[in-house]
C-alpha cells in the first residue's frame, strides 16, 4: 500500500503565495501598487501636522531605509512573499509622542490615500481592513493595561 507524501513546506507556502497573487489580481492590485501606496502615503505622513513630527523624530536621516522596509512589509502582507521579517511591536516601542489617537489619524490618512490611488473599491476595503487590524494590534500591544478593565478599579 503506497502512502501519499504530505505536501512539502515549500509547496504549502507556494500555494499561499499563489492564492494571494490571485486574490490581489482579482481586486486590481499588482506588485507595482505597493511602492505607489507607500511613497504616496508616507509623503502625506511627513506633511501631516500630528504624524509628521513623531515620524520625523524617529526616522530623521533614515527615511530611505524605512520606506524600503514599508514596501517589503506591505508586499509581504498583500502578496505573502515573505519579504518582511521585522517585529512591528518592538519597532514601535519607546517612540516619543506615540499615543493611541495617532493611530486613528494614521488610519484616516491611509484611507484618504487609498481614496486617491486604490485601483478599486475592493482594494481599498482590503487594505483598510488590514491596516485597521494592524493598528488595533499595535495599540493593544503598546498601550493596553488589563487593570484598566478591572471592574473593581472602575467602581473606585
Amino acid at each position: 500500500m503506497e502512502q501519499t507524501a504530505a505536501p512539502s513546506r515549500q509547496s504549502h507556502f507556494e500555494a499561499i503565495r499563489n492564492r494571494a497573487d490571485a486574490d490581489m489580481e482579482q481586486i486590481g492590485v499588482t506588485p507595482g501598487f505597493i511602492p505607489l501606496l507607500v511613497d504616496t502615503f508616507y509623503g502625506r505622513v511627513r506633511a501631516h501636522d500630528m504624524l509628521g513630527p513623531v515620524f520625523e523624530a524617529r526616522l530623521a536621516g533614515r527615511w530611505p531605509e524605512h520606506m524600503e522596509k514599508m514596501k517589503r512589509f506591505w508586499s509581504a502582507v498583500a502578496f505573502k512573499d515573505g519579504g518582511y521579517g521585522g517585529k512591528p511591536v518592538m519597532a514601535h516601542q519607546g517612540i516619543a509622542g506615540l499615543q493611541p489617537p495617532l493611530f486613528q489619524a494614521w488610519l484616516g490618512l491611509f484611507s484618504e490615500t487609498l481614496d486617491d490611488i486604490a485601483p478599486s473599491q475592493e482594494a481599498k476595503a482590503w487594505f483598510m481592513e488590514t491596516a485597521e487590524r494592524i493598528a488595533k494590534s499595535l495599540v493593544l500591544s503598546l498601550f493596553y493595561n488589563p487593570a484598566d478593565d478591572d471592574p473593581a478599579l472602575k467602581r473606585a
